[in-house]
């Protein structure tokens, strides 16, 4: 299924599998979560570092659904996913919610996911 936007691109879902919109599902999880609690406490300086991290999970979703360097996207979503890990961890450790702890869970799921997508799409 492709859709036309105005512009003259489209969204192209015809090539996505099953892995990609595991994919898409995870990062649409982690990315609300992450703007949520943005918004939640944007006066607190970290409070801006999860709407970016919201932000970034949103555009990587645009960016697959337009096909655009999907590989590239799924490359560069490991470290950065792996990144809000270990940040969650210094940050919060040892109190940890169980809101962190089930965004934890998708985030490793997802960085699998990605590996999965870059190592099939090579």
């Amino acid at each position: 299924m492709s859709t036309m936007t105005d512009s003259g691109t489209s969204i192209r879902t015809e090539s996505l599998t099953g892995l990609h919109w595991l994919a898409i599902g995870l990062a649409l999880v982690t990315g609300v979560i992450h703007l949520v609690l943005g918004v939640s406490f944007v006066s607190d300086p970290m409070g801006w570092s999860f709407l970016f991290a919201g932000v970034v999970f949103f555009a990587a979703i645009v960016a697959v659904l337009y096909d655009y360097r999907r590989r590239l996207i799924y490359l560069l979503g490991i470290p950065f996913t792996g990144g809000q890990i270990v940040a969650w961890y210094l940050v919060n450790a040892p109190d940890f919610s169980p809101l962190g702890i089930g965004d934890k869970v998708v985030q490793v799921v997802l960085i699998v996911v990605l590996a999965l997508l870059y190592t099939r799409e090579s």
